[in-house]
Protein backbone atom coordinates (compact mmCIF):
# COMPACT_ATOMS: atom_id res chain seq x y z
CA UNK A 1 0.00 0.00 0.00
CA UNK A 2 1.02 3.64 -0.74
CA UNK A 3 0.43 6.06 2.24
CA UNK A 4 1.84 8.56 0.13
CA UNK A 5 0.00 8.27 -3.02
CA UNK A 6 2.56 9.10 -5.23
CA UNK A 7 2.65 8.59 -9.00
CA UNK A 8 2.69 5.17 -10.09
CA UNK A 9 5.90 6.12 -12.29
CA UNK A 10 7.86 6.86 -8.98
CA UNK A 11 7.34 2.89 -8.07
CA UNK A 12 10.49 0.94 -7.37
CA UNK A 13 9.12 -2.29 -5.32
CA UNK A 14 12.55 -3.73 -4.25
CA UNK A 15 13.34 -5.84 -1.04
CA UNK A 16 16.92 -4.24 0.58
CA UNK A 17 18.88 -7.84 1.92
CA UNK A 18 19.60 -5.99 5.64
CA UNK A 19 23.31 -7.72 4.66
CA UNK A 20 23.75 -4.69 2.47
CA UNK A 21 24.93 -2.37 4.83
CA UNK A 22 27.40 -4.82 6.40
CA UNK A 23 30.47 -2.83 5.44
CA UNK A 24 28.93 0.38 7.55
CA UNK A 25 28.59 -1.62 10.32
CA UNK A 26 30.28 -3.26 13.68
CA UNK A 27 29.16 -6.60 15.03
CA UNK A 28 26.91 -4.78 17.05
CA UNK A 29 25.02 -2.78 14.57
CA UNK A 30 24.56 -5.82 12.62
CA UNK A 31 22.28 -7.54 15.19
CA UNK A 32 20.35 -4.60 15.58
CA UNK A 33 19.02 -4.91 11.95
CA UNK A 34 19.04 -8.50 12.73
CA UNK A 35 16.69 -7.99 16.10
CA UNK A 36 14.43 -5.22 15.04
CA UNK A 37 13.91 -4.87 11.47
CA UNK A 38 11.25 -7.51 9.28
CA UNK A 39 12.05 -5.63 6.22
CA UNK A 40 13.49 -2.77 3.99
CA UNK A 41 11.55 -2.21 1.30
CA UNK A 42 12.58 0.61 -1.52
CA UNK A 43 9.21 1.52 -2.26
CA UNK A 44 9.80 4.64 -4.44
CA UNK A 45 11.87 7.19 -6.24
CA UNK A 46 11.48 10.94 -6.67
CA UNK A 47 13.13 11.94 -9.80
CA UNK A 48 13.55 14.89 -12.09
CA UNK A 49 12.71 11.62 -14.63
CA UNK A 50 9.95 10.31 -12.36
CA UNK A 51 8.36 13.58 -11.31
CA UNK A 52 9.28 15.87 -13.70
CA UNK A 53 10.72 18.55 -11.57
CA UNK A 54 13.62 20.73 -11.10
CA UNK A 55 16.35 18.81 -9.29
CA UNK A 56 19.07 21.57 -8.15
CA UNK A 57 21.01 20.88 -5.03
CA UNK A 58 18.52 17.04 -4.21
CA UNK A 59 18.88 15.13 -6.97
CA UNK A 60 16.89 12.87 -5.94
CA UNK A 61 14.59 11.47 -3.29
CA UNK A 62 14.27 7.93 -2.16
CA UNK A 63 11.34 6.47 0.07
CA UNK A 64 11.83 3.29 2.38
CA UNK A 65 9.51 1.41 3.79
CA UNK A 66 11.09 -0.24 7.14
CA UNK A 67 8.24 -2.96 8.89
CA UNK A 68 9.96 -3.76 12.34
CA UNK A 69 9.87 -6.73 14.49
CA UNK A 70 8.37 -4.90 17.31
CA UNK A 71 7.96 -1.35 18.26
CA UNK A 72 11.55 0.28 18.84
CA UNK A 73 13.57 3.24 18.33
CA UNK A 74 16.04 2.00 15.41
CA UNK A 75 17.71 5.94 15.20
CA UNK A 76 20.89 4.11 15.24
CA UNK A 77 20.09 1.82 11.85
CA UNK A 78 18.45 5.01 10.10
CA UNK A 79 21.49 6.70 10.39
CA UNK A 80 23.89 3.78 9.32
CA UNK A 81 21.47 3.79 6.43
CA UNK A 82 21.27 7.69 5.52
CA UNK A 83 24.95 7.63 5.80
CA UNK A 84 25.73 4.98 3.21
CA UNK A 85 23.09 6.15 0.60
CA UNK A 86 24.02 9.62 -0.72
CA UNK A 87 20.57 10.36 -2.21
CA UNK A 88 17.82 11.65 0.38
CA UNK A 89 15.36 9.39 1.94
CA UNK A 90 12.72 9.41 3.40
CA UNK A 91 11.59 6.44 5.80
CA UNK A 92 8.30 5.25 6.33
CA UNK A 93 8.80 3.28 9.75
CA UNK A 94 5.88 0.87 10.72
CA UNK A 95 4.86 -1.90 13.15
CA UNK A 96 1.50 -3.48 13.35
CA UNK A 97 -1.02 -0.79 12.79
CA UNK A 98 1.45 2.21 13.87
CA UNK A 99 4.00 4.23 11.64
CA UNK A 100 6.31 6.88 11.88
CA UNK A 101 8.15 9.03 9.22
CA UNK A 102 12.01 10.28 9.45
CA UNK A 103 14.00 11.95 6.94
CA UNK A 104 17.50 13.57 7.20
CA UNK A 105 18.73 16.73 5.88
CA UNK A 106 22.73 15.63 5.00
CA UNK A 107 25.80 16.18 2.25
CA UNK A 108 28.61 14.48 1.07
CA UNK A 109 31.06 13.99 3.31
CA UNK A 110 33.97 16.00 2.45
CA UNK A 111 36.81 13.52 2.07
CA UNK A 112 35.01 10.26 1.78
CA UNK A 113 32.28 9.98 -1.44
CA UNK A 114 31.06 6.59 -0.03
CA UNK A 115 29.43 8.31 3.12
CA UNK A 116 27.32 10.94 3.94
CA UNK A 117 27.30 13.85 6.73
CA UNK A 118 23.93 14.09 8.61
CA UNK A 119 22.69 17.86 9.43
CA UNK A 120 19.71 16.93 11.10
CA UNK A 121 17.23 14.43 11.35
CA UNK A 122 13.33 15.33 11.16
CA UNK A 123 10.90 12.94 12.86
CA UNK A 124 7.53 12.46 13.20
CA UNK A 125 5.55 11.04 16.35
CA UNK A 126 4.09 7.53 16.26
CA UNK A 127 0.71 7.74 14.83
CA UNK A 128 -1.71 5.20 13.80
CA UNK A 129 -0.99 4.31 9.79
CA UNK A 130 -4.86 4.78 8.57
CA UNK A 131 -4.51 8.44 9.45
CA UNK A 132 -1.34 9.69 8.13
CA UNK A 133 -1.50 13.39 7.21
CA UNK A 134 2.23 13.64 6.39
CA UNK A 135 2.78 14.18 2.15
CA UNK A 136 4.73 15.09 -0.51
CA UNK A 137 3.91 18.34 -2.66
CA UNK A 138 4.70 17.50 -5.75
CA UNK A 139 5.43 21.42 -6.79
CA UNK A 140 8.31 23.31 -8.01
CA UNK A 141 11.43 21.69 -7.27
CA UNK A 142 12.95 18.42 -5.17
CA UNK A 143 14.61 20.96 -2.81
CA UNK A 144 11.14 22.65 -2.73
CA UNK A 145 9.42 19.22 -2.35
CA UNK A 146 12.11 18.13 0.74
CA UNK A 147 12.07 21.33 2.67
CA UNK A 148 7.76 21.05 2.72
CA UNK A 149 8.10 17.60 4.02
CA UNK A 150 10.54 18.55 6.35
CA UNK A 151 8.99 21.48 7.76
CA UNK A 152 5.31 19.05 7.91
CA UNK A 153 7.76 16.97 10.47
CA UNK A 154 8.22 20.08 12.51
CA UNK A 155 4.69 20.35 12.90
CA UNK A 156 5.37 24.55 12.71
CA UNK A 157 3.95 26.12 8.90
CA UNK A 158 4.93 29.02 9.63
CA UNK A 159 9.23 27.53 9.27
CA UNK A 160 8.03 27.40 5.43
CA UNK A 161 9.03 30.80 4.66
CA UNK A 162 12.15 30.33 5.42
CA UNK A 163 14.98 28.63 3.60
CA UNK A 164 16.31 24.70 4.33
CA UNK A 165 19.61 26.21 6.07
CA UNK A 166 17.64 28.23 8.28
CA UNK A 167 15.60 25.74 9.24
CA UNK A 168 18.70 23.65 9.88
CA UNK A 169 20.32 26.63 11.80
CA UNK A 170 16.91 26.61 13.67
CA UNK A 171 16.29 23.43 14.85
CA UNK A 172 20.28 22.54 15.82
CA UNK A 173 19.75 25.58 18.29
CA UNK A 174 16.76 24.57 19.63
CA UNK A 175 18.69 21.22 20.25
CA UNK A 176 21.58 22.60 21.70
CA UNK A 177 19.56 24.63 24.38
CA UNK A 178 17.71 22.08 25.34
CA UNK A 179 20.71 20.04 26.79
CA UNK A 180 22.32 23.15 28.41
CA UNK A 181 19.04 23.28 29.81
CA UNK A 182 19.57 19.86 31.05
CA UNK A 183 23.01 20.04 32.44
CA UNK A 184 22.14 23.25 33.95
CA UNK A 185 19.11 21.96 35.90
CA UNK A 186 21.23 18.76 36.93
CA UNK A 187 24.01 20.88 38.41
CA UNK A 188 21.40 23.18 40.48
CA UNK A 189 20.32 20.10 41.39
CA UNK A 190 24.10 18.71 42.60
CA UNK A 191 25.18 22.31 43.78
CA UNK A 192 25.58 22.76 47.55
CA UNK A 193 26.82 26.46 47.17
CA UNK A 194 24.37 29.18 47.35
CA UNK A 195 26.51 31.78 45.60
CA UNK A 196 27.14 28.95 42.80
CA UNK A 197 23.11 28.23 42.46
CA UNK A 198 22.14 31.87 41.90
CA UNK A 199 24.97 32.03 38.92
CA UNK A 200 23.75 28.79 37.31
CA UNK A 201 19.77 29.50 37.92
CA UNK A 202 20.65 33.13 35.81
CA UNK A 203 22.28 30.96 33.44
CA UNK A 204 18.96 28.61 33.18
CA UNK A 205 16.84 31.25 32.86
CA UNK A 206 18.52 32.91 30.06
CA UNK A 207 18.73 30.03 28.32
CA UNK A 208 14.99 29.34 28.90
CA UNK A 209 14.31 33.05 27.36
CA UNK A 210 16.31 31.85 24.40
CA UNK A 211 14.53 28.94 23.68
CA UNK A 212 11.22 30.46 23.97
CA UNK A 213 12.12 33.19 21.90
CA UNK A 214 13.07 31.09 18.99
CA UNK A 215 10.49 28.29 19.90
CA UNK A 216 7.57 31.43 19.32
CA UNK A 217 9.74 33.48 16.98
Amino acid sequence: MDFFNLPVRTNVGRVVPKNAFDEYTNTKQKKLFTDCIQRISWTHKLSADTVNLDAKDIQEIQVFKIELKQKSDILKILEIINKSIPYHIVFWVEHEQEAYISTASKHPHPTNDDVAVIDWTFTSDWFNKDDNSFAFNLKGSLDAVFKDLCVQLTGKPELGKQSLDSILKNQQEVDRLKKEIGKLKSAISRSKQFNEKVDLNLKLKSAQKQLKAIQEG
